[in-house]
């Protein structure tokens, strides 16, 4: 009985940091994320390790950003490459497929798709307008998508 307990804790624990349950999936209805889930298993240490050496590389980029802040064009590479590296950096808690699943959720799908929207446009505007004005709008936007 305790054993069987201690059994239902564990698998609900792996499935809180995204890692995989030991459960039959049918063959066909396994998806992208289903088989990149399975490819990448990590162990726990792992997850964290990553989570914080992602998230570290992140907060550097964004906080390293501001020594750039009058050149809008490299502020902006700067800025959304620490913020692409934050947010990647909770998949390896929760895994990918939960990760795009809680980004589309009906609450966050406008936050996460102006936040997506205002990355790429930053990004563009960097590398191929070179439009100082319109690299800072962008920069603008995706920091509100990303405090809402």
């Amino acid at each position: 009985m305790i054993m069987e307990k201690m059994s239902r804790a564990l698998e609900r624990a792996k499935i809180l940091v995204g890692m995989e349950v030991d459960e039959e999936v049918p063959e066909e209805a396994t998806s992208f994320f289903d088989d990149f889930n399975r490819q990448c298993t990590l162990s726990t240490s792992q997850r964290l390790y990553g989570f914080a050496v992602c998230l570290a590389a992140g907060l550097a980029c964004a906080f390293m950003s501001i020594l750039v802040f009058f050149n809008p064009i490299k502020f902006g590479i700067t800025f959304t490459f620490g913020n692409l590296l934050a947010v990647g950096s909770t998949s390896f808690l929760i895994g990918p497929k939960r990760q795009f699943g809680m980004m589309l959720d009906p609450v966050r799908i406008y936050a996460t798709a102006i936040y997506i929207s205002s990355m790429i446009v930053a990004l563009l505007s960097a590398f191929y307008v070179h439009n100082k004005l319109l690299t800072l709008l962008a920069i603008i936007l995706e920091f509100g998508a990303l405090m809402w």
